[in-house]
């Protein structure tokens, strides 16, 4: 591996601040746990950083069991991707269910501050470039979230915040109340896809922009839905053929018909559905990044050639189909 790793991928600034992520950042989310091939796990995170990907984003709770990703992640920095850290963004999250009782989710400083210290251990890290509140928490004041955020911060666990799954009501309000602490908080991350615009009707997307944020984007292929996967028919060993995380209910005839008019558009642009899918996700500069999931080095070479220059009859044409 060369000294340096930054190669051709773009980079972009996170909103107002100045931190840069390149336009695809890598997601450990599935295929890094346990039960996964380390091997793999290993090549796949060596092979993205070959290509110029220098971000990767965890959560406390990404497995199973939950925390093996963060320590597989650990395992391959001590295999010697560490050498590499200085060049490297690494984020993780707390948020979702981590362990059982009452402190194991949630947005309480309890939570947050016991799982960061959990999470730096398995990871071997001394601190992550960002550290991420993953949901939204009704129960707990958002001042405690916010002032627990400032303390890891403060106390060199994350040199960045950022908040997950928080709406345009919501980044607000964080906003103001880290902004009073003057807390680095940096960036948003909500799910985001042709097939999952949430984000453009509950604020999440505008609001980001208008604060001052960085937008980096997960689900960008709505669970494989927006790839070849499903062009033909449904594979056993798919998500929608295990009936994993209803997806069986979203890959319909009506759906597929669907998904070939988008491969149709994806090919007249010269790219694969999933590239083009990518590609749109960051097609507006606000958007800072785009996560990608794999599970082989050879998706993540495919997934890494973007083309954000889209004409207005293709925007149309992707609207009109209405997935």
């Amino acid at each position: 591996m060369e000294k340096y790793i930054y190669k051709d991928l773009e980079f972009r600034f996170s909103g107002k601040s100045g931190l840069k992520l390149p336009i695809v950042s890598l997601g450990l989310w599935n295929n890094f746990s346990f039960e996964d091939s380390y091997n793999n796990i290993k090549d796949m995170l060596y092979t993205a950083v070959d290509l110029g990907i220098t971000h990767f984003d965890i959560a406390n709770n990404y497995g199973p069991p939950p925390g093996s990703a963060e320590t597989n992640f650990g395992h391959v920095l001590n295999d010697g991707l560490g050498a590499y850290r200085d060049q490297m963004i690494v984020s993780s999250k707390a948020g979702y269910t981590m362990w059982e009782g009452p402190y194991g989710d949630g947005g309480s400083r309890k939570y947050l501050i016991s799982s960061i210290d959990q999470s730096l251990k398995r990871t071997s890290l001394e601190y992550f470039d960002i550290f991420y509140h993953h949901r939204f928490d009704t129960n707990t004041p958002m001042e405690e979230t916010a002032l627990a955020l400032d303390q890891i911060v403060k106390s060199g666990k994350a040199l960045y915040v950022g908040v997950s799954n928080y709406n345009g009501e919501q980044l607000n309000k964080m906003h103001a109340l880290l902004s009073e602490l003057k807390t680095p908080f940096v960036i948003s991350q909500p799910s985001y896809s042709i097939a999952n615009r949430h984000i453009e009707e509950n604020g999440a997307l505008s609001e980001a922009k208008k604060l001052g944020l960085g937008t980096i984007v997960f689900s960008p292929l709505a669970q494989g839905l927006l790839t070849s996967r499903y062009l033909k028919n449904i594979p056993k060993d798919s998500r929608a053929g295990k009936k994993r995380w209803g997806m069986h209910n979203k890959v319909t005839p009506e759906a597929i018909a669907k998904i070939k008019k988008l491969n149709q558009i994806a090919s007249d642009r010269g790219q694969t559905l999933a590239q083009m899918a990518l590609s749109w996700a960051v097609k507006d500069e606000s958007v800072t990044s785009v996560l990608i999931g794999a599970s082989s080095s050879k998706q993540i070479k495919e997934n890494i050639k973007l083309n954000t220059g889209f004409t207005k009859d293709e925007l149309n044409a992707i609207d009109e189909v209405g997935i």
